[in-house]
């Protein structure tokens, strides 16, 4: 069986640019433009964005892995450093990376799960 990833890495490319629109536009400019999307638990949003963009990226690049990993963990950090500056006024919390590295571990786990099942079902 032939795995084409193509709709997997479309998919992860526009939930990066989805998650970097909220991670780092202004709370007020949100409100201004009426997104209020996610959990009420900021950790609880960090984590599953981040565990979404970790299972399609685990699915669009099977082999890839470990560069997706520190890639999103990259990532996680300087959005956390972004948020920190005076031009995006939004709180620098390392949790908040913590909760980003928590969830690139569950979507990790997820996609391998999912790319076993894909590999050996007959």
């Amino acid at each position: 069986m032939r795995f084409y990833p193509a709709a997997e890495r479309i998919a992860f490319f526009g939930t990066l640019v989805a998650v970097l629109v909220l991670a780092l536009l202004p709370i007020p400019r949100l409100k201004e433009y009426g997104i209020d999307i996610g959990f009420r638990y900021d950790k609880l949003n960090h984590a599953s964005a981040f565990a979404v963009m970790t299972f399609l990226g685990g699915l669009g690049w099977p082999d890839r892995k470990v560069r997706l990993i520190v890639f999103l963990a990259m990532v996680g950090a300087a959005i956390e450093v972004l948020q920190g500056t005076a031009l995006i006024r939004r709180d620098l919390d390392v949790l908040d990376w913590v909760a980003d590295c928590a969830g690139i571990a569950c979507g990790l786990a997820t996609a391998i799960c999912v790319n076993w099942i894909l590999r050996h079902r007959g």
